[in-house]
């Protein structure tokens, strides 16, 4: 997958240029962000596609020596399921 990232949103276009998958994560402090949405469409869904946008947004925080908080419910049990990454949460 060819994810696209900007300061604030890792995400998947499809060929028209349409958004149809993206996690979000604004700022909450200088190294903090909180990961409040995710989002996959329904022809992509059943794909792992959440699983690998959450995977990207780690490996991100990480090499950016970030720390990330959740109110999006998929990311808070993705990140309960995957203690390998509990170095950048909360």
């Amino acid at each position: 997958m060819d994810f696209k990232y900007e300061n604030d949103r890792i995400y998947l276009e499809n060929e028209k240029g349409e958004c149809i998958a993206e996690v979000t994560f604004p700022k909450v402090s200088e190294n903090k962000v909180n990961v409040n949405h995710t989002y996959v469409d329904k022809s992509l869904r059943g794909q792992g596609v959440a699983d690998k946008l959450l995977t990207a947004l780690a490996h991100d925080l990480k090499k950016n020596n970030r720390k990330a908080v959740a109110s999006c419910s998929y990311a808070v049990d993705w990140f309960e399921k995957h203690p390998e990454f509990d170095d950048v949460y909360k």
